[in-house]
């Protein structure tokens, strides 16, 4: 099976210093749905590991969470894509919990519920933490530029000043989900 594993703000969606608490404030990123669907029609399939603090915080409940996420299949599935599993880590960093990334908790779910090892996935991310967590599963990590992306990649410039903002040595760097969805399909291609 190929799988395909995104973070959802800023790599899907807009994101907000202020977090995502509506569907309204759910936003696509132009081309990131297409570019799910690009994966989809390729064979991928495509789970999403987000982290949603805002559920401990009392910014947003569960059933906001899920209809966010509901939208979030609607709009994906109205040009002809699908996300296949939505993970998602309702906890604070104060909480110390294994699934919020840099943590891999929910990363290795993904892999157990599809069977499938992680060495053979591909992540994409725009913060550093996603890469961190993809990288420890054994995934290729992959940044975009968008969301946190750029501010990610300018601030791991300095890495030799503060080395833990380095990324993983073997990060990909995309502009975005289109350019990254399309890397994929062809490395993937290229070694097969």
């Amino acid at each position: 099976m190929k799988l395909v594993i995104l973070d959802r703000d800023g790599v899907i969606n807009q994101d907000s210093a202020n977090f995502i608490k509506n569907p309204n404030e759910w936003i696509p990123i132009a081309g990131s749905l297409e570019a799910i669907a690009l994966l989809n029609q390729s064979g991928f399939r495509v789970a999403v590991a987000t982290n949603q603090s805002g559920v401990s915080r009392g910014l947003f409940d569960m059933v906001t969470l899920n209809s966010i996420h509901d939208k979030m299949h609607r709009e994906v599935a109205q040009i002809g894509g699908r996300i296949d599993a939505i993970f998602y880590c309702p906890h604070s960093a104060e909480e110390h919990c294994d699934c919020r990334k840099p943590n891999t908790g929910m990363i290795k779910e993904i892999g157990k519920r599809f069977s499938v090892e992680l060495n053979q996935v591909a992540a994409v991310g725009d913060a550093l933490r996603d890469l961190q967590a993809f990288e420890k599963a054994g995934c290729q990590p992959i940044l975009v530029l968008t969301g946190k992306g750029q501010a990610t990649l300018d601030a791991a410039k300095d890495a030799s000043k503060s080395p833990e903002l380095a990324l993983p040595a073997n990060t990909w760097i995309c502009a975005d989900l289109s350019e990254a969805a399309q890397r994929i399909i062809a490395e993937y291609a290229q070694n097969t």
